[in-house]
């Protein structure tokens, strides 16, 4: 199997590239996002990949980091979502995303991909809520991608409304969005403003 490859680039369109590794042209299937990480033609790049072979083809998909080639593993675990349907998640939405719309159970975030309906979406964050902590290694990678969120409306409203408190209690926007992060993370993307707030204080109070 091929895992990585090494090589410079030929062509590419929005979908796909030709890797040339000695003289040999790969097809590598990729996200927009890979593909607009590309440099020049002529250029060396070396990309992650996952090779898939079956009766009638043999695919190579490739990944410019390996959140990116894990994450397209993960999300085929769920119920009717193939490898079209993967990668079309990783060209909408960056892995920091997708754990932000995960851990917070938003499935709009995620039905914002083309070809993803809200069942699809519902089911991607609901079977992958409990896989969220040990994929990202730790809820402070949560709390990063909330702390940078530009505006905090956009979370579900409890969440924005307990940063917004916190916030006003002189805690920074960081420190209030990390602390409430890890909160969902360990009570859940339904828990009430009041609760989050409460939880939230005890965290930033250790």
């Amino acid at each position: 199997m091929i895992g990585k490859l090494t090589g410079i680039v030929d062509s590419f369109t929005e979908s796909t590239l030709i890797l040339d590794v000695q003289g040999v042209g790969y097809l590598v299937s990729a996200s927009t996002r890979t593909i607009a990480a590309l440099p020049a033609k002529g250029q060396e790049i070396s990309l992650l990949i996952e090779t898939f072979v079956r009766e009638d083809q043999l695919r190579l998909f490739g990944f410019a980091t390996e959140a990116e080639k894990e994450w397209f593993t993960l999300v085929q675990s769920v119920q009717g979502v193939g490898a079209k349907v993967a990668l079309a998640i990783l060209s909408t939405l960056s892995s920091n995303e997708l754990v932000s719309a995960i851990s917070l159970a938003d499935k709009a975030m995620v039905a914002r991909t083309p070809g993803v309906g809200p069942k699809v979406a519902q089911r991607i964050v609901t079977e992958l809520k409990d896989k969220i902590p040990a994929f990202s290694g730790e809820v402070g990678s949560i709390s990063s991608i909330l702390a940078g969120d530009e505006d905090a409306s956009a979370l579900p409203s409890a969440a924005a409304d307990a940063v917004s408190a916190l916030s006003n209690l002189g805690y920074g926007s960081g420190q209030s969005a990390g602390a409430v992060a890890k909160v969902i993370a360990e009570n859940g993307a339904d828990t009430k403003t009041e609760k989050l707030i409460r939880l939230a204080l005890k965290e930033l109070a250790n």
